[in-house]
């Protein structure tokens, strides 16, 4: 899964939702649903940059509650 914005860092992510920012996350292609709450792990920076960090987050309602 992703978060909307492309944050470059985890740092970064993790700094967006402690200042209140609604970070919604999303699964591009469409072909699995993406989850809406509880555990997940989002990926970054997006395609077409490789990916160089990894997240675990709590969704409630598709938006990013809290970075581990």
């Amino acid at each position: 899964m992703y978060a909307y914005g492309n944050p470059k860092t985890k740092k970064e992510l993790r700094q967006w939702v402690s200042e209140g920012k609604q970070i919604k996350a999303y699964q591009p292609g469409g072909i699995f649903p993406s989850q809406k709450d509880g555990q997940s792990v989002i990926e970054g920076p997006h395609y077409p940059k490789p990916h160089r960090w990894y997240a675990q987050v709590t969704l409630k309602d598709g938006i990013i509650v809290s970075v581990k």
